[in-house]
């Protein structure tokens, strides 16, 4: 039970940095605000780098389909906190569950 216990506050810990570092790169001031736009090149392959990581860690810690979910959850959880409105935080999280379940093309 401690092990399980572990292992989830490793994956809300994981979640949590995956947010924090596209905020440090895409912060919601700028996602928010349709007049300072950021190419869609930019944003993808902001996206892309952190489902990147996503993917690796998947691979490393061997997440199953539950511990998948809590991942993209606390993810999608921290996005809103920091304030992104919904339409980008449904898409970052869903992204983030398409990599996590197929991996990068």
């Amino acid at each position: 039970m401690i092990f399980k216990l572990f292992a989830a506050s490793k994956i809300d810990e994981f979640a949590k940095s995956l947010a924090q570092d596209i905020a440090k790169r895409y912060p919601p001031a700028i996602a928010n605000n349709p007049e300072q736009m950021v190419s869609q090149k930019r944003l993808t392959t902001i996206l892309e780098d952190a489902f990147n990581r996503a993917h690796q860690f998947n691979r490393e810690q061997k997440l199953g389909m539950f511990k998948k979910a809590k991942l993209g959850n606390t993810f999608k959880w921290e996005l809103k906190e920091m304030g992104y409105e919904e339409k980008f935080v449904d898409m970052a999280t869903e992204g983030l569950i398409v990599y996590l379940t197929r991996g990068p093309s």
